[in-house]
């Protein structure tokens, strides 16, 4: 007897019953732990002695949780509860392909779209050795988004692995073996080896799609018969009809490609569901093609056929073919027939010209790109460092391409968790095409959907599905790179391959580690920077030569000396061994060369040498816009205004959306004294991120100079208070009072920030601006110097900022200057 509602199978709630088969009944019902809608699956209760339909309804549940696809049916668990056994399973909102084609029938396109998927699914399927064996269309469920879903793997053979190699343990999976002559499966939709009960392999399940799609194209079944055993001999020995005699729409290369998967020679049909997907593909993409082509036509056309040929009548132009019109115009106008002819070649060699234009321009090389935030699939907010990680690692990889501009993770970054209108990102980016991504990770498999769309068109370039082992991750890394490099048409140099395919490490587990260290270090907080030291220190003690986890650490432990954090000693001492150990172990990395120019400039004040590895690092990557960054910020410090300018130009090519770099490019034409095109610019960049500092202290400076002191005010207020260094605004606010003319409360306001430095750092730079704001330059120069000896992230500009101007005729400035290292 069916299930009556509100029955409960553990913490699951039955609400109705959906439908049945020969592997039981299936129930909408609703999980009470996770507050969802299942589908159950239920063996009837006189059955369950039955062992071998036992076995076969888990062998169901164990094939298909065994498989992490999109186009598959997530198995949540398989549960017993009482005498009652079940599988439970996402619920799909929508109707299985039987129904859609009852009701309204399949369209050309939409036969197509389904069964790329059901192709996809079923590579997926056979490349981890399991069979559907019962592929029709009750087993294809359509969401309402038209996304398809191939249902119900009770009738799935495990092909990996031989019985003598199964384990004993009576849970561990077994291999489902059919008796000789036994038959399995849904006859209409039978393979000729599985319809004479023979022994099957993957291409059974190819000929029953072939039997699907010639269905959905035809709405005919290729093989019929009044009895079951007219219909098993029919499909031994009959030929299909072809299926253009039913619809003439159908292209000739859909034709070919049902008819090879009907082959009744397995030999003879595609021999892995992969080579039938890529031919599915491609006809996809050709149809598309051809669509554009009419979109893109020009809208008079018939109007100018008409006129060619003199076809018109009462009701409009002739709507015969083009061969009617040859034929009539030769009949009614002999005379006129080498006009006509040279006006066909003439046309001919026309279109020609137009589609080879048309063709080349959709096979040029793409020269810019822009690679999104992968998407978390997993269900699980601790794998975001993978789908984070194998993004940047990407970008990373990509960006070493010589002629290829690829956007930096910043830029792109920004689109995460966001609703994505590709139009408007490459709009916003620049760039002709964009690359997403979908991660899914179950247990120790990854699967991994890559999709590359033309930015101007929004057709879909390229797309793949990658499964594989979380073992078999850097190897992935590698193979995707080296396809979107493919698919982009970049022609690489023999230097450019093997950047592109070098790895820096192949052990599966530091390269994880490695990329939960980046994913802690992005968030730029101490604990961040804490944790990614941790996970840089574990990958490195597991692959010692792992140059890029030594990368991360130097960066890390100068992030934590930077923000006062760590002292300055251990900082400089940590991040100088880490980044010399990257270079020992690969001078060829540009990250390597960046992160040491990071220790000379911030930690060391050693500026040549700095500017020596800032340059190296250009010349390895030129697109690394965190180098030309970094090098204008060593340009503007040694005075090289205008040069520093161009370079933080160049680093915003790179990096458009940084509101880091937008900031940076506002503060060198502050340096300039250029302050009406330096507001301009940092208000952009307030606008793309309103929480950083950086951008409102130095707009807060500029309204000083310019005596628009309330608007200063304004823009300090905006930054916290009690932050340390010169993020903090309570300094800026003391400097404000100072040069406005309220003395009393730029004291209050300097003692405010000596009773800070009792508990923590405050900047002794920005209590020398207020005592130079006062006139007091005895103690401006005593407090500069307690600046210099704490190496103050500010003091890298003292040769060139505007506030300093009123202490540049005094000879202790230029002695400063000496001992800073920025003068002779």
């Amino acid at each position: 007897m069916p299930l009556s509602s509100r029955t409960s199978l553990g913490h699951y709630e039955v609400h109705s019953l959906l439908g049945a088969g020969g592997m039981g009944e299936v129930y909408l019902a609703h999980d009470t732990q996770l507050k969802r809608k299942v589908a159950l699956k239920v063996l009837p209760a006189n059955l369950i002695n039955n062992r071998e339909r036992l076995r076969r309804f888990k062998q169901e549940a164990r094939a298909a949780s065994a498989l992490n696809h999109p186009n598959i049916i997530t198995i949540h668990e398989i549960g017993i509860s009482g005498d009652t056994h079940f599988i439970a399973t996402e619920f799909i909102d929508g109707e299985s392909l039987r129904q859609r084609m009852r009701r309204e029938g399949v369209k050309l396109g939409e036969a197509l779209e389904i069964s790329v998927q059901a192709a996809s699914a079923l590579t997926a399927a056979h490349e981890t050795g399991i069979i559907h064996r019962d592929i029709k269309p009750e087993n294809i469920m359509l969401r309402r988004d038209g996304y398809g879903k191939v249902l119900d793997f009770g009738l799935a053979k495990l092909t990996e692995k031989s019985p003598a190699h199964q384990s004993s343990d009576s849970d561990a999976p077994t291999l489902l073996q059919t008796d000789p002559g036994t038959v399995m499966g849904t006859v209409a939709y039978m393979s000729p080896e599985q319809a004479r009960g023979k022994e099957v392999d993957a291409r059974t399940d190819i000929f029953s799609l072939g039997v699907v799609l010639y269905e959905m194209a035809t709405r005919k079944l290729p093989f019929k018969g009044e009895t079951t055993s007219d219909l098993i001999a029919a499909i031994l020995k009959s030929e299909p009809v072809l299926p253009s005699s039913f619809n003439r729409e159908i292209p000739a290369e859909l034709e070919r490609i049902i008819l090879k998967s009907l082959a009744k020679d397995r030999e003879e049909r595609y021999q892995t569901a992969r080579d039938l997907l890529i031919d599915l593909k491609a006809l996809k993409q050709d149809l598309e093609f051809r669509n554009k082509l009419e979109r893109t036509a020009p809208p008079n056309r018939e109007e100018a056929k008409t006129q060619i040929f003199g076809a018109t009548t009462a009701g409009g132009p002739h709507t015969t073919s083009s061969a009617e019109y040859v034929v009539s115009g030769i009949k009614n106008h002999k005379r006129s027939l080498a006009i006509i002819l040279s006006v066909l070649v003439l046309a001919a060699a026309g279109f020609g010209y137009w589609f080879y234009a048309n063709r080349t321009a959709n096979t040029k090389q793409i020269e810019s790109i822009a690679v999104l935030p992968f998407q978390n699939g997993s269900g699980n907010a601790e794998n975001e460092y993978l789908s984070d990680g194998m993004a940047e690692s990407l970008i990373s990889s990509l960006s070493q391409i010589p002629k290829l501009n690829v956007k930096a993770r910043s830029s792109v970054f920004r689109y995460k968790g966001k609703e994505t209108d590709l139009k408007k990102i490459a709009q916003e980016l620049k760039v002709q095409a964009i690359l997403s991504g979908h991660v899914v990770q179950r247990g120790e498999q990854l699967i991994l959907n890559l999709e590359l769309v033309d930015a101007v068109t929004e057709n879909i370039l390229w797309a793949e599905q990658y499964n594989r082992k979380q073992t078999d991750l850097v190897a992935l890394q590698n193979e995707i790179a080296r396809d979107v490099t493919n698919k982009l048409r970049v022609k690489l140099s023999g230097a450019d391959e093997q950047k592109l395919s070098k790895s820096y490490t192949e052990n599966a587990e530091a390269y994880q580690l490695y990329l939960k260290g980046r994913y802690e270090r992005a968030k730029f907080t101490p604990e961040g920077l804490r944790k990614s030291i941790e996970y840089y220190n574990q990958a490195v003690g597991v692959d010692q030569t792992y140059a890029l986890a030594y990368v991360g650490l130097s960066g890390s432990y100068q992030s934590l000396g930077s923000l006062k954090v760590i002292p300055h000693e251990e900082a400089l001492l940590k991040a100088r061994f880490a980044a010399e150990r990257a270079l020992a172990l690969d001078d060829s990395l540009a990250e390597a060369h960046l992160v040491m120019g990071g220790v000379r400039y911030f930690l060391e004040w050693n500026w040549e040498s700095a500017a020596v590895e800032f340059k190296r690092a250009i010349e390895i990557n030129p697109n690394e816009a965190e180098a030309h960054m970094l090098f204008s910020f060593y340009l503007a410090s040694v005075g090289k205004v205008d040069e520093s300018l161009q370079t933080i130009r160049r680093a915003r090519e790179l990096d458009p959306l940084s509101s880091i770099i937008n900031g940076h490019v506002g503060s060198r034409l502050y340096f300039a004294r250029r302050y009406d095109e330096a507001v301009e610019e940092l208000k952009k960049a307030a606008e793309m991120n309103t929480n950083l500092p950086v951008q409102r202290y130095p707009l807060g400076n500029i309204y000083e100079r310019q005596g628009r002191y309330a608007e200063a005010l304004a823009e300090y207020q905006k930054m916290p208070a009690d932050a340390p260094n010169h993020l903090g605004a309570t300094g800026w606010v003391a400097h404000l009072y100072a040069v406005s003319g309220r003395p009393a409360e730029a004291r209050v306001a300097l003692e405010r920030l000596r009773e800070m430095g009792k508990s923590g750092h405050v900047s002794n730079y920005l209590i020398a601006l207020t005592h130079a704001g006062l006139g007091e330059k005895d103690e401006a120069f005593a407090y500069l110097e307690k600046a210099r000896e704490g190496r103050e992230y500010m003091m890298l500009w003292v040769k060139v900022e505007p506030q300093l101007d009123g202490l540049r005729s005094d000879p202790r400035f230029q002695d400063l200057l000496r001992r800073v290292g920025l003068m002779p």
